[in-house]
């Protein structure tokens, strides 16, 4: 499977995103109201989407849900305990381990459906689907909480008032109660789902800075290599210690070595941190998908 040209269309808006802000009159008084638009309203409606469309059968899946879910909060807790590390905490801004700490446990979802049905066709649809829609809610809260807690915030509060979790709890009820968007809504929805992905990738594109990676060279790293390589290592130690089978452990690795949500960036701004930054991790893990894509489903597989 060609990796590369998998990930280009979202490597491609963000590229369109910076040359547009840098060498056109659309500079960066255009693209601040952009994010609005999309932190607000596109991206809610893109996450209620995908939860409720994502069916969750716990019975038939559980063993895949648990170590989904137990690699997801181990990649968490990694990210977290950053600060921690004697080798590593001596050189971390604490605001942009703030911001930059949901990059080493998100994940670009709409990649992670076209790679599962290439993958193992419709099965291994429906499996990416189940994670998704299980690890979204929890992925959500702890990207949030490290930034409400360091800008001394309420972390309740910005909970309640984050739309992306509104969207996401919103999601997973609706889901559990077997509601479904009524037919009639789904191509307005589908729509505002699809110009969500690349009005926020290019967003991503016109904030983007890569000079502010080499001021956080160890953060940038450590993240990194949590999203690319402990996140596939975690997933496979799982699959194993679970005993899931060979598709559920194809759609687990798929799942644990896909770039970060491109939402991250957007997450940042908002809440008022350094947004450049993160969207340059957005990038770089972009391009890294290249190798751990192939890492997880070649190597580990």
């Amino acid at each position: 499977m060609n990796y590369a040209q998998l990930l280009l269309p979202d490597f491609s808006l963000i590229l369109c995103g910076y040359l547009v802000c840098r060498y056109t009159a659309l500079d960066r008084s255009v693209w601040q109201p952009v994010e609005g638009l999309v932190y607000y309203l596109f991206f809610p409606v893109l996450l209620f989407q995908s939860i409720v469309t994502s069916p969750v059968d716990v019975r038939a899946t559980s063993g895949l849900i648990a170590a989904g879910m137990l690699s997801g909060l181990m990649g968490i807790a990694l990210a977290y305990s950053l600060p921690h590390w004697p080798w590593v905490g001596k050189h971390l801004d604490a605001r942009d381990h703030a911001a930059s700490a949901q990059v080493a446990f998100r994940f670009n979802s709409f990649i992670g459906l076209a790679l599962a049905e290439r993958l193992a066709g419709a099965q291994g649809l429906l499996l990416i689907a189940v994670l998704i829609g299980v690890c979204v809610p929890l992925f959500n809260v702890a990207a949030v909480w490290p930034m409400a807690r360091h800008s001394q915030l309420n972390f309740a509060r910005e909970l309640l008032r984050n739309p992306l979790i509104i969207a996401t709890a919103s999601g997973l009820s609706a889901n559990l109660l077997g509601l479904r968007i009524p037919e009639w809504a789904l191509p307005t929805v589908g729509r505002i789902g699809a110009a969500s992905l690349a009005l926020g990738l290019m967003a991503a594109g016109a904030s983007l800075q890569l000079g502010l990676l080499t001021r956080g060279k160890a953060l940038s790293a450590s993240v990194l290599a949590i999203r690319h390589l402990a996140q596939p290592l975690l997933a496979f130690a799982m699959a194993r210690l679970f005993g899931l089978d060979a598709v559920q452990t194809t759609a687990l690795l798929a799942f644990s070595a896909l770039p970060t949500a491109s939402t991250c960036y957007v997450l940042a701004a908002r809440m008022g941190y350094n947004g450049p930054y993160v969207a340059g991790l957005v990038t770089l893990s972009t391009l890294l998908g290249v190798l751990s894509l192939p890492f997880a489903l070649g190597v580990l597989r």
